[in-house]
């Protein structure tokens, strides 16, 4: 017979198990939809590959400020820091990442309003500012280190430790490229020197090998392409007895995946041998083009030279080249070649911005003006932000990871967006707050991926760009 007591016990059981159901619904712990994993043909590692989802975007150009862009002296106008100037920060006294803060510092720029939407920008960076109105900021993003290598980790590959895989080299495992003679993935350092953790900005981690970024630019294209004392005929005919070689000894050896990847690898050098040269030969370009870009300005040497680094991204994008990043900005040495502003920031920043406003405006309206803007997400990032005060005893401003700017545009993304804010003062992001797993996130999904699912197993781990953490900023989508 059925009984109460086995009544109570099967309604029992029923309700608990209806009730873990409902929490696992909404819990981390649920079981995690499957991994997207690429598949990749080792003899053509660097195959286009289709989006997990649709894609809005096709390739990305990433412009990394290195040694963190203040955003009180570009993008995130603060008029009442101006109210503030030379009184202390109310609340006492702080002591940050290089000491004791002096008294709050206006922005050492003026703001004017720019575009349909009104855009407060610095004149610091007249040309970008004339374009304000296509961009998508984010005025909140904060990071997990106030230290710039750390912080340079962080922001390209989602992790303050070493080893871990850049951006580029995530899109570049998920999506191949469209260029069969260049590399997927291209770096391009600053005129002036590589960044402060260099490689790791392009690094392939824990990703295949074939996933780094390749540097070169315009003034130093890829070291040791040319054979050395072999003339074009005789070179040719090494390389068609070498492929002939190869594709036997790979016959010989059909499972050997790292095998066809090593082939895959000398072949594409080889056709590089042809390609790099070209791209990288800038006389071809119009004189009204070099003039744009301010490729051709005779005194200002490091302008001209980053100039040319943009119209190589440019003609890198338009040959199929997936992620091309763009470094401004060089190895610390006292804000001299790079942002890092502490002592002296307006002098400083005189000469930086100098070097980036012209040649990065003129990419953008030349990648819009010839349609590549459409297919194109174009990024524009620094490590972490500037603190509203002035160093105690010095004119420039400390290291603020607790709230900066960021922006996008381009390819899926909507025009003319501000999003977050930070207080008053800039001290800290106090709306909409977004750590940079948010932002990597995003770019991500405009490539057609689900930051929660493209990942790879390391060490038993599941492991992913944007760690167990990051939403997509929806409010930047068109």
């Amino acid at each position: 017979m059925f009984t109460r007591r086995d009544l109570l016990e099967s309604t029992g059981t029923t309700l608990a198990g209806a009730a873990l159901a409902s929490l696992l619904g909404t819990s981390p712990l649920r079981a995690a939809e499957p991994a997207f994993l690429p598949q990749i043909n080792p003899a053509r590692p660097y195959a286009a590959r289709p989006p997990q989802q649709f894609a809005a975007a096709k390739n990305v150009i990433v412009i990394f400020c290195a040694g963190a862009v203040s955003q009180l002296e570009t993008w995130d106008y603060k008029p009442e820091l101006i109210e503030w100037d030379g009184k202390p920060l109310p609340g006492g006294p702080a002591v940050t990442f290089q000491g004791p803060a002096g008294n709050l510092a206006r922005p050492q720029y003026a703001f004017r309003q720019h575009g349909q939407t009104g855009k407060w920008v610095s004149d610091l960076i007249p040309h970008l500012a004339e374009l304000t109105d296509d961009f998508a900021f984010v005025h909140s993003l904060t990071s997990k280190s106030n230290t710039h290598g750390p912080a340079e980790n962080f922001l390209s590959t989602g992790s303050v430790l070493d080893g871990f895989p850049s951006l580029g080299a995530w899109v570049t495992y998920a999506l191949g490229s469209e260029s069969e003679n260049l590399p997927a993935y291209v770096a391009i350092p600053d005129p002036r020197g590589v960044p402060q953790n260099g490689s790791n900005n392009w690094g392939p981690g824990f990703l295949p090998a074939a996933f780094q970024g390749t540097t070169l630019s315009s003034k130093e294209p890829v070291r040791h392409l040319t054979a050395a004392g072999v003339g074009p005929e005789a070179d040719q005919a090494a390389r068609a007895l070498l492929s002939r070689m190869n594709a036997r000894h790979r016959d010989l050896h059909p499972g050997d995946a790292k095998l066809a990847a090593r082939i895959a690898s000398y072949e594409l050098a080889a056709r590089m041998q042809l390609s790099v040269p070209a791209i990288t030969d800038l006389s071809t370009e119009p004189a009204h083009i070099l003039k744009q870009y301010g490729a051709d300005d005779p005194e200002n040497a490091d302008k001209a030279a980053f100039a040319k680094n943009c119209i190589l991204a440019r003609r890198l994008i338009e040959q199929g080249v997936r992620f091309v990043q763009l470094f401004n900005g060089a190895y610390a040495s006292a804000g001299k070649l790079n942002w890092d502003g502490h002592s002296a920031l307006k002098d400083q920043y005189d000469v930086h911005a100098a070097i980036l406003d012209q040649p990065a405006a003129a990419l953008i309206r030349d990648l819009k003006q010839r349609g590549l803007l459409e297919e194109t997400l174009v990024v524009w990032c620094t490590e972490f932000g500037r603190m509203p005060f002035f160093q105690k005893g010095a004119q420039g401003r400390d290291h603020n990871p607790d709230g900066f700017t960021c922006w996008l545009t381009g390819a899926g993304v909507k025009p003319g967006v501000s999003h977050g804010r930070t207080d008053d003062l800039g001290v800290k992001a106090v709306d909409q707050i977004h750590p940079l797993y948010d932002f990597n996130a995003t770019i991500l999904h405009l490539l057609g991926f689900d930051h929660e699912r493209l990942a790879i197993e390391h060490n038993g781990i599941q492991r992913r760009l944007t760690n167990v953490e990051g939403h997509v900023i929806r409010e930047l989508l068109a």
